[in-house]
């Protein structure tokens, strides 16, 4: 069985600082499958388990959560594809509460930062927490402008012509004439449970794939590139919120969504005004017993802070509103047989058992699989293939299962885990102290490999243009890319098959072809650190293979150095700066696999034979850099390199890369379509340098 975790007051700084590490790694990834692909990889109570874990190591050392970007941000990063839209007022999150002792400490929150006593008046709106895609509509003089989707919180994706495809029922194109010169409406797109299934049935018919749930297939629908493929789905949209404008609107929320009534906008009727947390909680347990009723789906209750006055004096906290919370719906359950468990390979090699379940409806979701999660909650459920389960939709996105139904005849035996991999064949190792078995296959394991090979050639690690996740796949099941040294092979390959010109095939052509070719030419020569981070090892991400770069300096010298015996060289690995046991045994474990030394090698001998390398880290000491201690900004189109490697080279000569500019910023290095940054360093007095200049000053 898995140790229990350590309690925040008994971590040392050490541990902490590992833990947080790998727990905001985690959340980023895991926030950037949810907004960025529609795509959630764990249930609701999963993430939420980590950032509540995540948050109650911060409160015991307030300095990790200075240093974290998860508390500056929210959602992903707008797609590519999409027109990038600043929105004028940040579209935050919600913190959630998840018991009526979590809503009443909120409303005492509430009541301290406003200094009001327990008794003193504090009206509230209870709405529900609608299951779709946060949306940010900009009116102008009382004309539709433009929508922008919620994005990372600072800026989303341009989806106005998406938009457009509502009727004039769901989307007024013009607001009454008591409207600000200049409003932001925020609410949700989401589609109906009735649309939902005319969707899925029309895509079965048509052989294209089934979506999982509404709010998969409502922000899949929203964010086509082709706006006639969002027009033939009926999405639907609740207003809820205002961002920015540029007059006073109402007094209060509640007069507000009369404001957005009037002005044509649906707004959901179960929205109710109440005085007590006592009315909260009845009007959360009134929605949740007629949930399985409504036309859509909802996943909680929001509460608000009534007045417009209190919610601005109350503010905002990293990521939420003070004035808000968002209060969870505990996950529908169903029963059914259990007819058998398989394991799934995921691409970090994590072998997940999957029940395949007699289909049963769960919450309007007709449910014929189910996550186990790992062996230890087998043997901690105690189910066997054969039994009578409960499952349930946590967070009502994906099904697990809870455990087997007392009473009913029993499967015959217990399940046995494997310890190689179904799939490849490699050893399947569970480290000390963790939960999950992973596939040492790595760069070799097909299971893997398509989830590594996007990696590999996604913009923080090899940045090769032309390589999407179609292509990716395209080239997979032609054969044509199996392994990441191949890829720079691939010119030779078609020039070798004429018959199997890549410009031959549907969706690709000469000028297609030729700048894929260019581009991996180009990739050919890679810096170390970014050389070591598409690699894919498990746990090491950027930051890690940075300081793994900088440490050892070049590839050849950290080759032979995990090479040098395991005590010696988790010793070395472990003296580095925020790299831990964990971490320092999970690259260990990849050089002790052959394959994977193998593929490694290969790779850079395919990289060679293009003219290219895999380059020294460069390892200025700090006193000799003329930017040392320097707080940086970048902003605009680099020419001479990417944005990424532009920041690395500053860090490298000990700059400190920063986001935003302040008077506490030493330069602004603006590139071409430079944008608001360079302005705010002009007004601040900021020195700002042009690429050139940058390039001059660092030598």
């Amino acid at each position: 069985m898995s140790r229990p975790p350590i309690p925040p007051d008994s971590l040392t700084p050490f541990e902490a600082r590992i833990e947080h590490g790998e727990l905001a790694d985690k959340i980023a990834r895991w926030d950037t499958a949810y907004h960025g692909a529609d795509a959630p990889e764990v249930p609701d109570d999963v993430y939420d388990a980590a950032r509540q874990r995540l948050l109650a190591i911060e409160a015991r050392f307030p300095e990790l959560a200075a240093k974290n970007p998860l508390n500056a941000r929210v959602g992903a990063a707008p797609a590519e594809g999409f027109g990038t839209i600043a929105h004028r007022i940040p579209m935050l999150s919600l913190d959630n509460a998840f018991s009526p002792e979590d809503v009443t400490e909120f409303d005492a929150k509430v009541r301290r930062f406003l200094g009001l006593a327990d008794d003193a008046p504090l009206g509230y709106v209870a709405e529900p927490k609608i299951d779709g895609l946060s949306i940010n509509l900009l009116y102008q003089d009382g004309a539709f402008v433009r929508a922008a989707t919620r994005g990372d919180g600072a800026a989303g994706e341009d989806v106005t012509a998406n938009l457009l495809t509502l009727p004039e029922g769901e989307l007024p194109r013009r607001l009454g004439t008591d409207a600000p010169a200049l409003i932001e409406i925020r609410g949700e797109v989401y589609m109906s449970k009735a649309d939902f299934l005319a969707l899925n049935a029309r895509q079965e018919a048509a052989g294209d794939k089934l979506f999982a749930n509404p709010r998969n297939a409502a922000a899949g629908s929203l964010r086509q590139l082709d706006a006639k493929i969002t027009a033939g789905r009926r999405l639907s949209l609740f207003a809820y919120a205002m961002g920015d404008a540029s007059a006073p609107v109402a007094a209060s929320h509640w007069d507000y969504l009369e404001r957005l009534r009037a002005w044509g906008f649906q707004v959901n009727p179960l929205i109710q005004r109440c005085a007590s947390v006592t009315e909260l909680l009845a009007v959360f347990d009134r929605i949740g017993d007629h949930r399985a009723q409504l036309g859509y789906d909802i996943d909680g209750v929001v509460y608000k802070v009534d007045s417009l006055e209190l919610q601005r004096r109350l503010g905002f906290v990293s990521r939420s509103p003070r004035w808000a919370i968002a209060h969870k719906f505990p996950a529908e359950q169903a029963t059914t047989l259990l007819e058998a468990i398989e394991i799934q390979v995921g691409r970090t090699g994590a072998l997940t058992p999957v029940a395949r379940l007699t289909p049963v409806n769960v919450g309007g979701v007709v449910v014929s699989n189910a996550t186990l999660h790992n062996e230890d909650e087998i043997a901690r459920k105690g189910v066997r293939v054969g039994d009578t389960v409960i499952v349930q939709r946590a967070g009502d996105v994906i099904p697990q299962i809870v455990g087997a139904v007392a009473g009913k005849p029993r499967g015959a035996a217990d399940f046995v885990f494997p310890q190689t991999c179904p799939v490849c064949g490699a050893h399947a190792v569970r480290p000390e102290g963790e939960v999950i078995r992973r596939c040492t296959g790595g760069l070799t394991c097909a299971a893997q490999a398509k989830e590594r090979l996007r990696h590999f050639v996604s913009r923080n690690a090899f940045d090769i243009e032309g390589l999407g996740e179609k292509n990716i796949e395209f080239l997979w099941d032609k054969e044509m890319v199996r392994a990441p040294a191949a890829i720079f092979r691939l010119e030779e390959a078609d020039r070798a098959s004429p018959l199997q010109k890549l410009e031959n095939f549907e969706g690709w052509g000469k000028r297609s072809t030729e700048k894929l070719f260019d581009s991996i030419r180009a990739r050919a020569t890679m810096g170390l650190e970014r050389f070591i981070y598409g690699l894919g090892i498990r746990q090491v991400g950027e930051a890690t293979a940075k300081r793994l770069a900088r440490h050892y300096g070049t590839l050849e010298h950290w080759r032979d150095a995990m090479q040098s015996g395991n005590e010696e060289a988790l010793a070395e690995l472990t003296s580095i700066e925020d790299i831990g046991p964990a971490v320092a045994k999970d690259v260990l474990d990849f050089f002790a696999e052959d394959h994977n030394r193998a593929a490694l090698d290969d790779l850079v001998k395919a990289m060679q034979a293009l003219g290219g390398r895999v380059e020294e880290a460069k390892r200025i000491e700090a006193s000799a850099s003329a930017v040392a201690g320097k707080a940086v900004v970048f902003t605009g189109t680099l020419t001479t390199m990417t944005r990424p490697e532009a920041k690395a080279r500053a860090e490298a000569l000990g700059a400190k890369v920063v986001g935003s500019v302040s008077k506490k910023t030493d330069y602004v290095v603006v590139g071409a379509d430079a944008g608001s940054k360079a302005a705010e360093a002009a007004k601040l007095g900021v020195v700002t340098l042009s690429e050139q200049e940058w390039l001059d000053l660092i030598g």
